[in-house]
């Protein structure tokens, strides 16, 4: 295994939000673990050889900073709205996928900050193995906060979005 493909995996594995991978071949072992409490990612290198790699060393620690894009900008509250944020109810991840606001980058965005939604009304789309699920509403509202930026990972249970319950 080259060291370019090493780093292909290891960007593959900083955007796609996953915690943990473990590769083995006949001649390379390779775990990746990325910590979402740490701003850094952690691999490791193994070889029974040092040829493919072509390292002095046949094992080796790497730590390097974790660079995830975002292609949307922060979210911005109005000015006007309550920062408390009790009074607001979560919506929340139910699967773990990417989030996406809008049906494609072209398309306009499901809500947006003051909306106001009813249960059943699409709110984003968790893409999760190739299937694109609409995330429909459960409450009736207004949407307060985005607290995800859009095509990033999500896990399950995470906030997505604050609505003031009407």
């Amino acid at each position: 295994m080259k060291l370019t493909e090493i780093q292909d995996l290891i960007k593959f594995v900083a955007k796609s939000g996953v915690s943990e991978v473990e590769l083995e071949t006949k001649d390379v072992k390779i775990i990746i673990k990325t910590s979402s409490s740490k701003s850094k990612e952690q691999f490791f290198v193994q070889t029974s050889s040092p040829a493919p790699l072509q390292t002095s060393a046949p094992a080796q620690h790497y730590e390097a900073p974790v660079a995830i894009e975002a292609k949307a900008a922060e979210v911005k509250m109005p000015a006007a709205i309550d920062t408390d944020e009790s009074k607001y109810v979560t919506v929340k991840s139910p699967m773990v996928g990417t989030f996406y606001r809008s049906s494609a980058p072209d398309k306009p965005l499901f809500v947006n900050v003051g909306d106001e939604i009813t249960p059943g009304k699409v709110t984003c789309i968790i893409e999760a193995m190739k299937l694109f699920n609409e995330i429909e509403s459960e409450i009736k509202g207004k949407i307060v906060k985005v607290l995800v930026n859009d095509a990033t990972p999500v896990e399950y249970d995470q906030a997505l979005f604050l609505v003031d319950p009407a």
